[in-house]
């Protein structure tokens, strides 16, 4: 089936302002790099959710989920098949002590909102630039919180398109893993269980680790966040230093000079650039010291025809 046909299947079920075609997935990641996705669809309801992932089913059209873009790595070829972009379902309700949240909803408005209502817990994660999907599928953390702490309840659809709601233990966290990632399944929303606590002592808190990380962090250049998962028993970024590669720099991607445990896309980086630097990173640091660096950042996509 060509693009014509899936676009019409795709517009009876969103509307003409909730699809892209042909966009640049640079548009829509903080790394800045990528080429055209086929399509982006914006879903603003579970239902519209499903038909689309039954669509691309039916029609053996590859699909994948984002929100943010904060931790994708687009190739320069671009993504041919539907990206479903989560950012239109993005409620946040308080409960008393309960955050219900969809996966659209940024980390930092879910922050905002339990501030709001005098609610601790959640400031580790008032910085990080992601939304709550991409958070709880990556188990994701800073400053000695994670996703996993806080999480009562993850409202899930299955890769088959069932819908189901699963306790926070049996979620399988662990360190940037879950069952979600394990089994593909695609994050609805969550219930957070968060703790009264004074509206000031949390204001201050979130200002002082978010001062940490501009302070620490290359904010100022577009990146994926921290390039590479810990290693065990290491600091990522360390290892990155030690080997000399502090500003190591291929084409417009380099390592930053501020934060090793970063790559940066100083000027203008293609996304072969960043996988050639990433590649380049891993292999010194193996040679040098033994440890195998896993990449943090989800790389999707194909390479530009010239490249292959």
């Amino acid at each position: 089936m060509n693009k014509k046909e899936i676009k019409n299947k795709l517009l009876e079920i969103v509307r003409n302002d909730q699809l892209l075609t042909d966009s640049l997935m640079r548009d829509h990641t903080t790394f800045r790099v990528g080429g055209p996705a086929d399509f982006m669809v914006f879903p603003e309801n579970r239902g519209e959710l499903l038909q689309v992932v039954q669509l691309c089913h039916e029609m053996q059209v590859p699909f994948f989920f984002m929100g943010n873009g904060s931790n994708l790595l687009v190739r320069d070829g671009g993504f041919r098949g539907v990206i479903v972009n989560m950012r239109q379902m993005n409620t946040v309700v308080v409960h008393g002590d309960h955050v219900m949240a969809q996966a659209g909803a940024t980390l930092r408005a879910v922050a905002k909102e339990a501030l709001a209502h005098h609610l601790s817990g959640f400031e580790f994660a008032s910085g990080i630039p992601g939304t709550v999907g991409g958070a709880v599928i990556m188990n994701a953390g800073a400053y000695g919180g994670e996703m996993r702490n806080v999480i009562t309840k993850v409202e899930l659809m299955t890769p088959d398109g069932v819908f189901e709601t699963v306790d926070g233990p049996d979620c399988h966290f662990g360190y940037r893993k879950s069952r979600m990632r394990e089994r593909g399944e695609i994050v609805i929303g969550v219930e957070l269980a968060l703790e009264a606590g004074d509206p000031e002592a949390i204001r201050l808190k979130m200002q002082d680790l978010n001062q940490r990380r501009r302070d620490k962090q290359p904010l100022n250049y577009p990146s994926a966040g921290s390039t590479f998962k810990r290693p065990e028993g290491y600091f990522a970024g360390k290892l990155i230093q030690d080997a000399g590669l502090k500003g190591y720099r291929v084409g417009g991607a380099m390592v930053s000079p501020k934060h090793s445990g970063f790559v940066i896309n100083a000027d203008h980086a293609s996304a072969q650039d960043v996988l050639q630097l990433i590649g380049d990173v891993q292999r010194r640091v193996k040679e040098k010291f033994g440890v195998v660096l896993e990449p943090e950042v989800i790389t999707i996509g194909e390479d530009a025809a010239d490249e292959n």
